[in-house]
């Protein structure tokens, strides 16, 4: 049996000027619903979509911590982390390059 996995990530809107940070446990069917915009909230309201950072953590309590500790950042960490990862700042969900 394999373990569980959770994802912690980072979602912009259109222009870069909003972020969010957030954790679930299948990132596909999570970005389908920021995507389509199933969910009321702040995604929703400020039509945040475009998946740019994503981690993978084997423990929900480690999980939810870090996305805690993201949220806190400023916006300049918040890139730094990013363009780790993604340094082409693309939208990740629509370049099929999330590991579910």
């Amino acid at each position: 049996m394999s373990e569980k996995q959770y994802y912690v990530y980072i979602l912009l809107n259109h222009n870069h000027t909003v972020f969010y940070t957030g954790v679930t446990s299948n990132l596909l069917k999570r970005m389908y619903e920021h995507t389509n915009e199933l969910v009321e909230g702040f995604t929703k309201t400020y039509h945040i979509h475009k998946l740019m950072y994503y981690e993978i953590h084997n423990d929900i309590k480690e999980a939810i911590a870090r996305e805690k500790t993201i949220k806190k950042w400023k916006r300049d960490w918040k890139w730094n982390i990013i363009d780790k990862i993604n340094p082409e700042r693309k939208n990740l969900f629509f370049n099929n390059e999330i590991i579910n």
